[in-house]
């Protein structure tokens, strides 16, 4: 877990700030929200390998008061998964995501019909109001954009928008 917590402000700074000095990655881990996210995170999934019986509710309480974010417990995270703003976002079920995914915020990750989850790989931004729903993939460097609804797959290094998100572009 401490690795984990480790490589999440690394790779936080190094998206936000470039070099992950020292300083840089202290200054991350102590004030950025999405750190705080992530860390929570972390701390729940390591309160139930442990099997410490109410430890994940109380700090998944904690992550909603606080934060505005709901993370379910079978999500798994890459390193520097980044939130840029907090509130309204849902990320359930057993989605994956990648390293590097940022989230802009009030968006839903998860399925609506109980038949899978997204997967959602490296270095992927999500746009304000996004859902992703379904056993869909988002491949590397996909761009989703505001308010889309995501029900298919989307390819690598692509732009997806609209209801529901179609591919408009598509990178090289």
């Amino acid at each position: 877990m401490i690795r984990d917590l480790v490589d999440d402000a690394v790779e936080l700074t190094r998206a936000e700030k470039g070099t992950p000095t020292f300083g840089n990655v202290l200054k991350t881990a102590l004030t950025s929200d999405s750190y705080a996210v992530l860390a929570l995170t972390r701390l729940r999934q390591a309160a139930r390998r442990r099997r410490l019986p109410g430890v994940g509710h109380v700090l998944r309480l904690i992550q909603t008061a606080f934060y505005g974010v709901e993370i379910g417990r079978d999500v798994e995270l890459g390193p520097g998964v980044s939130l840029v703003h907090t509130l309204g976002t849902v990320i359930g079920g057993t989605s994956r995501l990648g390293k590097l995914v940022r989230f802009m915020g009030n968006n839903t990750v998860g399925t609506a019909k109980d038949n899978g989850c997204p997967v959602i790989e490296d270095d992927v931004v999500v746009g304000c109001g996004a859902r992703i729903l379904g056993p869909v993939r988002v491949g590397a460097g996909a761009q989703i954009g505001a308010n889309a609804v995501v029900l298919s797959d989307v390819p690598a290094n692509s732009v997806a928008v609209g209801i529901p998100a179609v591919v408009v572009r598509r990178g090289e």
